[in-house]
């Protein structure tokens, strides 16, 4: 058992890296494309230098928190598209009928089709992130959790991604909802949690993961807190195999598209 998931784990891993190979094709590109990310995450810090200055604080949060939030959401969402880029245009394979060429493979069908593409630019997403936890906010014990919630910030993506975009299996038309939804997530992952209350602060937290994801990590960070941090990363392992779950459902009912098809 252990072995056959080391060797599964293995072989996504040599997915992933000669997916990134793939983009190092034209290394000029691939190069320029990681800094110009960084840089177009960066150009957001004015705004926020300029409103603190207005102001001590917004939502309950700091300059420092904020640039912890930022670093966060930057490295997970960086982290579930250099991985699983796939997971994110999932019903694209769905509704076209392309999943023929994952069901041949040895491996697993859902990790195959996770690791089948990679996103150059979120590399630089990654790194992004980790250089301003280390500027704004930077300890050994803090970078050691900053990492982990990576992790875990980069599964509740993908898992969620994988949730909506499994819709398609049953919805033709669902694949909106899986673009909606996610990048509704990342763009409230961008903003300190205080300031939303009520029925908006209900959905971050509990039918738009950003609260699991982004929030409370952030919190345990700033002031480690055992139960909240149990509670993300259970959180975690629930949605994933809640994802997981519903993926296999729904792949009893895929249609093949009849296409000669192989991935090397």
């Amino acid at each position: 058992m252990l072995t056959a998931v080391k060797n599964q784990l293995w072989v996504c891993l040599l997915s992933v890296k000669y997916n990134i190979m793939r983009e190092m094709t034209n290394r000029f590109t691939f190069v320029t494309n990681i800094v110009f990310m960084m840089l177009n995450n960066a150009a957001f810090i004015v705004q926020w230098v300029i409103l603190f200055k207005m102001r001590g604080e917004i939502g309950g949060y700091t300059m420092r928190e904020i640039m912890l939030l930022w670093g966060l959401t930057a490295s997970s969402y960086g982290l579930s598209h250099i991985l699983f880029a796939r997971a994110f245009t999932l019903h694209e394979l769905i509704v076209n009928g392309k999943l023929d060429a994952y069901l041949v493979l040895p491996k697993s069908v859902l990790l195959s089709v996770m690791t089948s593409a990679s996103e150059a630019s979120s590399i630089g997403d990654f790194l992004y992130g980790l250089v301003v936890m280390c500027l704004f906010c930077f300890s050994v014990g803090r970078l050691f959790l900053f990492l982990l919630f990576t992790v875990t910030g980069a599964l509740i993506m993908t898992a969620l991604a994988l949730l909506a975009g499994s819709l398609s299996f049953w919805f033709v038309r669902s694949e909106m909802v899986g673009v909606h939804v996610v990048n509704t997530m990342i763009s409230f992952s961008t903003y300190p949690d205080g300031i939303f209350h009520g029925t908006a602060r209900f959905l971050l937290y509990f039918v738009i993961p950003v609260g699991m994801a982004v929030y409370w990590p952030v919190h345990v960070m700033v002031s480690f807190d055992l139960a909240m941090f149990l509670k993300v990363v259970g959180y975690t392992v629930f949605l994933m195999a809640a994802a997981v779950y519903v993926f296999y459902r729904g792949l009893k009912r895929y249609s093949s598209g009849n296409l000669m098809e192989a991935r090397m």
